[in-house]
């Protein structure tokens, strides 16, 4: 089965005045998502800092998939997941040619309930890694350096 995904992606400006002179803002939307992405080339390339960048994007998206195919892991194993925070870090080297992010961390900080079996949390988090769709399309190394902590619940008692 195949499942293709459109964005739509557009820009205006003038490059006439040469590469130090024209705006990389542009803004993307994939319908039927309402919500679009106003985005600009990373500062050190001339872009706006205040805005994302598609190096960033890229990051994320490992990020993102990372965690969905280890909720769908964990939720299939049985196990019981209370959070997920990760902190992806990917770096772009400019002496590679071609220049490329190169290398993608992923420092995923899962929460779960006291007793559970960290092994069993760290094979699901392999497991997703091998089954993550951003992660197969990328030519990037991506490290997973995770950390699995026991969540704290709280205790509600009736009065």
């Amino acid at each position: 089965m195949r499942h293709d995904h459109l964005t739509n992606l557009a820009w205006s400006g003038s490059t006439g005045a040469g590469y130090r002179a024209y705006d990389r803002a542009h803004t993307v939307y994939a319908t039927p998502a309402e919500a679009s992405l106003h985005l600009s080339a990373d500062a050190r390339f001339r872009g706006d800092d205040a805005r994302l960048n598609p190096e960033q994007l890229l990051v994320a998206a490992a990020s993102s998939c990372q965690l969905l195919s280890f909720l769908a892991v964990a939720a299939a194993a049985g196990i019981d997941i209370r959070s997920y925070e990760d902190r992806a870090i990917g770096t772009m080297d400019l002496t590679d040619s071609p220049a490329r992010v190169g290398r993608i961390v992923l420092s995923p900080i899962i929460g779960v309930p006291a007793g559970t079996d960290r092994e069993a949390v760290l094979h699901a988090l392999e497991t997703a890694h091998e089954r993550c769709f951003i992660a197969n399309s990328l030519t990037s190394e991506i490290t997973i350096d995770a950390t699995v902590t026991e969540t704290v619940t709280e205790t509600v008692t009736e009065r």
